[in-house]
């Protein structure tokens, strides 16, 4: 593989193509909007100057980095010579299905088609296309540059070959792939979610405060953040959604979000991404927020 496309120019999309222009292929960032797109290069530019600052790279990788990315608006155009397609866009089933069967008609036919997905069916996704062997799931951590995971999540018709150079793929990004199957929430969300959905019904229930929970799973169980604090990070948006698929899937209501932190979501708090959640990041620091005036 050479040629990579990936789309939505996010804080995951414009992370992944990052990592893949870093190290040698000649990527392709696709989005709809230019100024989200002249927003993630600059993003791109300023995170590999942290690098050079760390040394972990060189002004001239750096450049030569810049050199293998470009931006695109027009998908066909995008996906027209690409390899693979690693597709980063906003996580709504509807979105991504009517996605996937855009880019299985634009893009060539040995192209596999991968999702960074962190919930929706891969086996829903690939059944929008003619070519269910080549979808498959890559779902990498945020920030993408640091977090070493990749989940390869094998669709129930992804074929072997394709699982097979993923996983050697993922490897030449720098990065440690893990293989699981489609089911809901696969391994790290499936785990991950209850966890956060306790955590804020704990604080629902009055049973601590948010640092002091926060402090608890850090101190106690050797988590290097807290998590109310990662929920913030993730968005609480993001893991609303999650809990829903979580439960949909499963019909399980330990799955179903904590009431609490639906009104957040619908009070616009989703964290980091909006300025508030269970901290105040709006004047760029973290500063705690009373997260029980949403318990009424």
């Amino acid at each position: 593989m050479r040629n990579i496309t990936v789309i939505g120019s996010g804080t995951m999309g414009n992370g992944i193509a990052h990592v893949f222009a870093q190290n040698g292929f000649i990527t392709t960032l696709l989005d709809i909007n230019q100024a989200a797109l002249d927003k993630a290069i600059v993003t791109i530019g300023k995170n590999l100057d942290r690098q050079v600052s760390k040394g972990t790279l060189t002004e001239t990788e750096k450049t030569e980095t810049l050199g293998r990315l470009s931006t695109s608006t027009d998908l066909k155009t995008a996906v027209a010579n690409a390899d693979l397609v690693v597709e980063a866009a906003t996580e709504q089933v509807a979105i991504k299905t009517q996605l996937f069967a855009d880019l299985d008609a634009a893009a060539p036919a040995h192209c596999v088609l991968a999702t960074n997905t962190s919930s929706i069916s891969i086996t829903l996704l690939a059944a929008s296309t003619k070519r269910p062997a080549q979808v498959i799931g890559m779902h990498f951590m945020n920030p993408v540059p640091v977090m070493k995971l990749v989940e390869v999540i094998r669709g129930y018709a992804t074929s072997q070959a394709v699982t097979d150079t993923i996983m050697d793929l993922s490897k030449m990004l720098g990065k440690t792939p893990v293989e699981v199957n489609d089911y809901p929430g696969f391994v790290s969300n499936r785990i991950l979610m209850p966890m956060i959905n306790e955590a804020i019904q704990t604080l629902f229930e009055g049973v601590a405060g948010v640092t002091e929970i926060d402090t608890v799973m850090k101190l106690g169980m050797a988590h290097p953040m807290g998590p109310l604090q990662l929920a913030d990070f993730i968005g609480l948006d993001v893991c609303h959604s999650i809990l829903h698929v979580l439960h949909d899937g499963f019909g399980n209501p330990k799955y179903y979000p904590c009431p609490l932190l639906t009104n957040m979501v619908r009070a616009g708090h989703k964290g980091v991404k909006s300025g508030k959640g269970f901290y105040d990041y709006s004047h760029g620091g973290k500063e705690l927020i009373v997260a029980n005036e949403f318990v009424k």
